[in-house]
């Protein structure tokens, strides 16, 4: 423990000064630049132990996290700004100042804008300090799980934690041949994956940020488009079966970048071919950060990041590792083929046992979403009726089909004790920014569709 907390980890590694760091609404933004809207916000931040980061602009976001580190001060990565989540959080946290967008505001809340007032160039002179680094133990954020299986929790992270998960993923991917490649993301920052494979990714790999958060395909074509050098996309499977299904003809790129979901190999495969570059997933939950790779193309086996070790007990599979506190149970059914290496059968929440039958709802949801003119779908499990009687539900995104149909092309691909009951059409799936589907809002719609 002496070693780490006298151990200091740089914020950046850039190259120098005057090297890009991000694009912003279209224009360069050197290191300089962003290290001297760090120290601007830090200057400007009020007193308070907590910060909580609600920027939707990537830089802003990068802003914020540097200056809080700066100043000490914790900053609070929630699942999303709905009045309910910032209600719980002044709770948990009194005296919480928001971190904004230019011209945003939380009523209620003390809230300071994180892009330096007239402008970022203002500072584009401004004197170069890059030594800017932080203790290893000093805690740097607290992230939220996603909700998708109940309530979010929080997730205390070190700065050493963060920095170490970004280095050993970055490694494993072999990043570095990349070199200063720019790199466009669809998912939050707010989420782990996105400020670890996106924000964090980017200062400690030397990458360049594109401070943009495209959804829709003509824009991450747009986005990529304004990268000068190599490109990386950081993406999650619903977007990228959304970015294939259109057809929109992207920039080319040199890596893919996918996790949040288990990804199908046939549509990494579909990736691959159709935007011409290398297709990764990272495995990790909220918990631990980022755990392991794989090629999806190439093998159903994960590897873990270098200094992550695995083992099973009765309990299940728990994660130990140089920059993980203590051991961590995974919530998910694993298949060890040695401490390093793995095939991931799913979340242990997933499985079902009907009637002495078990299945899960990866494999179930994976053949609904196989019938022809099912365009999105979900099996989950209903809140128990007074019978107690265990029926599976799922709602379905299918505009051409009938019950009728979908019922009978489903009964051709899985047992029919696991059939839903009932079987929702709805118009679309409740998925969050992440493409995950928690289960409050799954059990609302239920609700909510349900005949009268």
């Amino acid at each position: 423990m002496t070693m780490l907390s006298t151990t200091r980890l740089p914020l950046l590694r850039h190259g120098g000064a005057d090297d890009l760091f991000a694009l912003h609404d279209g224009r360069p933004v050197t290191v300089r630049t962003y290290l001297a809207a760090v120290r601007d916000l830090a200057r400007r931040l009020p007193d308070g132990a907590y910060l909580l980061n609600l920027c939707g602009d990537r830089l802003g976001f990068a802003i914020a996290l540097g200056a809080a580190l700066l100043r000490r001060q914790i900053s609070l990565h929630p699942p999303n700004d709905t009045p309910e989540t910032l209600r719980q959080l002044e709770e948990s946290y009194p005296g919480v100042i928001c971190l904004t967008d230019a011209g945003a505001t939380y009523p209620g809340m003390t809230c300071v804008e994180a892009l330096p007032p007239g402008g970022l160039d203002r500072l584009a002179g401004s004197p170069f300090d890059g030594d800017l680094a932080f203790p290893a133990d000093q805690v740097a954020t607290i992230a939220f799980t996603s909700g998708s299986t109940g309530r979010p929790m929080p997730q205390v992270k070190s700065w050493g934690t963060l920095v170490r998960s970004v280095h050993g993923a970055g490694t494993a991917l072999e990043i570095a041949k990349l070199g200063a490649a720019g790199l466009v993301g669809t998912v939050p920052h707010q989420h782990m994956y996105g400020l670890e494979s996106v924000i964090l990714l980017a200062l400690q790999h030397g990458l360049v940020l594109h401070g943009s958060r495209p959804l829709f395909p003509a824009d991450i074509a747009a986005c990529l488009a304004d990268l000068p050098g190599r490109r990386i996309l950081v993406t999650t499977p619903v977007h990228l079966q959304a970015l294939l299904a259109d057809g929109t003809d992207l920039p080319p790129l040199d890596f893919i970048l996918c996790a949040t979901a288990p990804l199908a190999p046939q549509l990494a495969i579909d990736a691959e071919a159709k935007l011409g570059a290398p297709l990764h997933e990272i495995y990790g939950c909220s918990e631990t950060g980022q755990l392991a790779v794989r090629r999806t193309s190439a093998t159903a086996e994960w590897l873990c990041i270098d200094g992550i070790r695995l083992r099973q007990d009765e309990q299940g599979t728990w994660a130990s590792g140089d920059f993980l506190d203590g051991e961590t149970l995974l919530a998910d059914v694993i298949e060890l083929k040695s401490d390093t290496r793995f095939i991931l059968h799913g979340r242990s929440a997933d499985q079902v046992n009907i009637a002495g039958k078990r299945s899960s709802l990866a494999f179930l949801n994976h053949h609904l979403n196989s019938v022809d003119g099912v365009t999105d779908g979900v099996f989950f499990m209903p809140r128990e009726g007074d019978s107690g009687t265990t029926r599976l539900a799922a709602l379905v995104v299918a505009p051409g089909l009938t019950a009728e149909t979908l019922l009978a092309r489903l009964r051709e691909r899985i047992d029919p004790i696991f059939l839903p009951r009932p079987l929702r059409f709805v118009d679309a799936l409740p998925r969050n920014p992440t493409g995950k589907l928690p289960r409050e809002a799954l059990l609302r719609m239920l609700d909510d569709s349900r005949p009268d």
